[in-house]
């Protein structure tokens, strides 16, 4: 079974962005609906969650100001991809750590 590609970016409120993307092993062939599911379940107003929380790397544009810039994130996708795992877990480790966030 394939790795996993996460996707997601950070969006200042001046509407500037920053996308990131980490690959998880995939040795339990967890499957993308499945995984997808999830996080679905998981986000702030069906789109947001906070990187910190969920164990992946914060990132943040630039120019940021944290009195009026939000610290979540935005959830984009998730692929199969033939990249070589960055992430320190698992996916279903990771799955694991957003059940209990």
């Amino acid at each position: 079974m394939p790795n996993i590609q996460f996707n997601y970016r950070f969006r200042c409120s001046g509407n500037y962005k920053k996308f990131v993307s980490v690959v998880f092993a995939n040795p339990d062939g967890v499957e993308l609906a499945e995984l997808e599911k999830l996080i679905q379940s998981k986000l702030i107003y069906c789109e947001y969650f906070y990187a910190a929380q969920w164990r992946l790397p914060e990132v943040f544009t630039d120019i940021v100001d944290f009195r009026i810039d939000p610290t979540w994130h935005e959830f984009e996708s998730v692929a199969y991809t033939d990249s070589a795992p960055d992430a320190g877990i698992s996916v279903a480790g990771f799955m694991g750590i957003v059940k209990t966030a």
